[in-house]
């Protein structure tokens, strides 16, 4: 398979991931655990992770698998593999718990180190984001297909994309006052980064833990739809390149003409 393929594959493979933790969710029958990091996990996650996992491992037999909910993969094991599939079964578990919605499945493809497919599925939208390695990022929900731009309308105030139970103080208080701002929020991490790349939003910060698996099919989408993720010191993240799959603290952001370095420096 091409890389258009294997994404079209791989949205089947989401689809199919989103439709059991949606029956899940409407049932309301589901068990809630804490992990050693105190972050919740569901059964809903464990479903979801072994219909992606079972289906991954037939269509491409030979690509490895790193998902969050089996991260205990040594690092002699993992840099030894130029390709992986990289897998948030569930993103927006404390979003599930609590009842809003906002929550999706994640795939990556990591190829050399790079997202090469990014597949994000909300299943309580029916709303699919994908995008592959120089073929562009889309969304396809009941519309249709609509390719992904991010915003480059340096006129209105910069929309920073916030958790729905985050206060306004905190964010703001993390970026310069010297441009203005509009707060724009969303439950799920990974669906913060595709508001950004349709346009919708043009910001997202990340302060705490998260592993690759919350970034890769968001920064692939990102990256086709003209935006990135970056570090703290504006440097592009990186796949299977350190002893840790945990990412360091965070930005998502849209146009690559505003000032980034301006907008985060009281970090």
């Amino acid at each position: 398979m091409d890389l258009c393929e294997l994404t079209l594959a791989v949205e089947k493979i989401a689809r199919a991931a989103g439709a059991e933790i949606k029956r899940i969710y409407q049932s309301g029958d589901f068990e809630c655990l804490t992990k050693e990091d105190s972050s919740p996990v569901t059964s809903a996650d464990y479903a979801a992770n072994d219909v992606i996992c079972a289906a991954l491992r037939q269509l491409t037999p030979e690509i490895p698998i790193v998902s969050e909910e089996f991260p205990d993969i040594t690092v002699e094991q993992r840099h030894s593999w130029p390709r992986y599939w990289l897998v948030d079964p569930l993103d927006g578990t404390g979003e599930f718990v609590a009842g809003s919605g906002d929550f999706a499945v994640a795939i990556a493809l990591i190829d050399n180190h790079v997202p090469t497919i990014g597949v994000i599925y909300a299943p309580m939208y029916d709303r699919c984001y994908l995008a592959s390695l120089d073929n562009g990022a889309y969304r396809r929900d009941p519309n249709g297909l609509t390719p992904l731009k991010v915003n480059t309308d340096q006129q209105s105030p910069i929309k920073i994309a916030v958790s729905l139970r985050q206060s306004k103080e905190t964010v703001l208080s993390r970026v310069s006052d010297q441009f203005q701002y509009q707060l724009v929020p969303m439950g799920s991490a990974t669906l913060k980064s595709c508001l950004i790349a349709e346009g919708s939003a043009d910001f997202y910060m990340r302060i705490g833990p998260t592993g690759e698996w919350d970034t890769g099919a968001a920064h692939c989408i990102l990256s086709e739809a003209g935006g990135d993720i970056k570090d703290l010191s504006l440097v592009t993240l990186t796949y299977n390149k350190r002893d840790t799959l945990q990412n360091p603290n965070f930005i998502v952001c849209g146009d690559p003409d505003i000032p980034w370095s301006e907008v985060v420096n009281k970090i």
